[in-house]
């Protein structure tokens, strides 16, 4: 691998981790932008080796907004453990199949998802719903589970979608979406990372400079998001989410 290299996978990196720390999604820069630089190399490498720093950029940032929202520690642990098994389990089917059959399914939920957050004005500007304990543990755990597995398996956007489920399935803002969405997400990462360091995918030479460039982006982009709000916060989730949607439009139809 050429070393010119490194400074550009550290620009997308930092890119990454700033766009993650705010609404998720740094997967949509990060990822491309490694598989375009380093052809050669093992598809499950480059994804193996992705994982280190996306879990450095959300630790920082989760530890930024953790100083400033109050969290439910005991739904958040279960969350928590159910990403990670759910992960490690999405990640052992990655490598037997391919995922490319999910793409225009996700295409058609992206665009739905784009359209009703610019039409609903107020979405995620305040929690709106209050479920009993039991409820919003099942819901809780059916999220985590899910979205889980899928960035075990697929990916892009697992941030962008634990916000959106956060708010429009359990009713939380923004911000506090964002903040367990950040915790979540530490343990769908950490479970992918424990199955690509079990089969000797990560290449920590590209791996460690990249997450000292996202965990930085992630620490810049956790500031402005706390300073900005919720209504910057829903902002950005959208632009993440066309952003996504034209990812996957291109992979179903350009590709």
């Amino acid at each position: 691998m050429e070393t010119y290299l490194i400074p550009l996978l550290c620009l997308a990196a930092f890119l990454a981790g700033f766009v993650d720390a705010v609404v998720g999604g740094g997967g949509l820069i990060q990822t491309p932008v490694a598989l375009i630089l380093l052809p050669d190399l093992a598809v499950s490498s480059v994804i193996g080796s992705l994982k280190i720093p996306s879990f450095s950029g959300t630790a920082l940032a989760a530890r930024q907004y953790l100083k400033k929202v109050e969290m439910n520690w005991k739904l958040l642990s279960i969350m928590a453990v159910v990403a990670f098994v759910s992960a490690f389990l999405g990640s052992i089917l990655l490598t037997k199949v391919s995922n490319d059959f999910m793409k225009p399914l996700l295409l058609v939920v992206l665009t739905l998802i784009a359209i009703y957050t610019f039409v609903k004005k107020d979405f995620g500007s305040h929690q709106i719903k209050e479920h009993s304990s039991r409820k919003q543990l099942l819901y809780a755990v059916f999220i985590s589970f899910i979205i889980g597995f899928y960035d075990g398996f697929i990916g892009p956007g697992t941030g962008s979608f634990l916000v959106l489920a956060f708010v429009a399935i359990l009713g939380f803002d923004f911000l506090q979406a964002s903040t367990n969405a950040k915790m979540v997400n530490l343990a769908t990462n950490f479970g992918s990372i424990c199955l690509f360091v079990f089969k000797g995918k990560i290449i920590w030479a590209i791996a460690i400079p990249m997450a000292i460039c996202n965990a930085f982006g992630g620490w810049v982009g956790a500031k402005i998001a706390l300073k900005k709000g919720n209504g910057f916060i829903r902002v950005f989730f959208l632009i993440v989410v066309i952003g996504t949607l034209i990812r996957f439009a291109y992979d179903v139809f350009l590709t």
